[in-house]
């Protein structure tokens, strides 16, 4: 299984850490290593900061189409991926390390990859850090929306069933310390709960 994250998918976010706003999707992969599903972060134990990125998850089929959703967490080391940016060097240190892709429950998902961020049907994104609102954003407020994104991975990634898509967070990123509750959670356009994750960190 292989992990495809796309970078600054909302302007916002791009703007929010002083970064270039894209307009195309641009990727990164995470080892299927990174994964977890556990209710327990141990951001203690990785050696640099532990930073959350709260994004929609999409599984995909090896002809690129969405086969489920699931709320997801992209945890980024920021201290190591700013000093890798200023040296041009890759990111794989700030972004692969254990536990760095979090995953709430899988939701079934059969109306394609177009009606995620649609106006009228668009999922929204919430995240609470102990109980205060970090981060909350409509998938329709995305500038590289999920479509897009799968349709450029499928011109050149070697995509197979099963494989995941980060399909890039919205503003209000931060850094996780020990003793912190998440909430995280993707909703339908009409306040149905699709997806879950509640997690503490040591």
């Amino acid at each position: 299984m292989a992990v495809w994250c796309t970078i600054r998918t909302f302007q916002a976010h791009a703007k929010e850490l002083g970064n270039k706003v894209l307009t195309e999707p641009i990727f990164f992969v995470k080892p299927d290593g990174c994964i977890t599903e556990s209710d327990v972060l141990h951001v203690s134990k990785h050696p640099g900061e532990v930073h959350l990125e709260t994004e929609c998850v999409v599984r995909l089929t090896q002809h690129g189409d969405i086969d489920a959703v699931a709320i997801g967490l992209d945890l980024t080391d920021r201290a190591a991926q700013s000093k890798l940016r200023e040296d041009g060097l890759p990111w794989s240190k700030a972004k692969t390390f254990r536990q760095a892709a979090v995953l709430g429950t899988f939701y079934p998902w059969r109306r394609g990859l177009e009606a995620l961020s649609n106006e009228a049907t668009a999922l929204r994104i919430e995240c609470d850090i102990n109980g205060e609102r970090w981060q909350e954003a409509s998938l329709s407020e995305m500038d590289i929306p999920p479509s897009v994104q799968a349709d450029a991975l499928m011109q050149w990634a070697p995509v197979s069933n099963g494989d995941l898509l980060f399909t890039g967070t919205p503003t209000g990123v931060g850094q996780l310390k020990p003793g912190d509750t998440i909430e995280a959670r993707l909703i339908a356009h009409d306040g149905e709960l699709l997806s879950s994750y509640n997690g503490r960190c040591l």
